[in-house]
């Protein structure tokens, strides 16, 4: 076997160094999760994972990061298609929480273990929040200007869609219920009516 070099195949490498730390923080928690672990379930070695994180708080932070990013490449995926307006509202919203159901051991690590670690993951957390928060206002902000509802506080709007998505997905992290399933058929609708918009029968 080759041995594995920090300066070799970097991205290989710290795919495999995130893969394990997700699986033993999901796991075990923060702060019972030892690098050691991680080097062990990466098949890297200690110098190959402080060479990429430089402590177990930067490989934890990496993670919320990788899902950040994932999340937001499905929406843009799902919304690249469609009109401005409410379509895209419909179809960005209902990619962000298909992508929570799939992925509940990140959304796990980002909804859960970043509460009450200390500062920095909390401001991780809310930045995290804040990014996806500015991408709801900007479709709000565009339906409104073509004109497909009428004009509301864009800001407070998206601030309390992204909670409410927050409050039951969390809670689904933690019991399993209600299945994401239930969440896009009940929660969807309850979201577009709120800002006066009511989806045709064939959406």
């Amino acid at each position: 076997m080759t041995p594995n070099y920090p300066g070799r195949d970097p991205d290989g490498t710290r795919g495999r160094i995130l893969d394990a730390a997700l699986e033993k923080f999901s796991s075990k928690g923060y702060h019972s999760t030892r690098m050691d672990e991680i080097v062990a379930g990466s098949g890297t070695s200690k110098g190959a994972i402080y060479f990429h994180f430089p402590n177990k708080e930067r490989l934890f932070l990496a993670l919320v990061d990788q899902f950040a990013d994932l999340l937001e490449r499905r929406v843009s995926a799902a919304i690249e298609d469609e009109d401005v307006g409410m379509r895209k509202v419909q179809a960005g919203l209902h990619a962000c929480l298909d992508t929570f159901g799939k992925y509940r051991r990140p959304a796990k690590l980002l909804l859960v273990q970043a509460v009450g670690l200390g500062s920095s993951f909390e401001m991780k957390r809310m930045e995290v929040n804040d990014r996806f928060i500015a991408l709801i206002r900007g479709w709000l902000d565009e339906a409104i200007e073509v004109g497909d509802i009428a004009p509301v506080d864009s800001d407070v709007v998206a601030c309390a869609w992204m909670g409410a998505i927050y409050g039951v997905v969390i809670r689904w992290v933690y019991t399993g219920e209600p299945e994401p399933d239930r969440i896009l058929s009940a929660l969807l609708p309850v979201l577009l009516k709120s800002v006066g918009y009511v989806a045709p029968a064939d959406v």
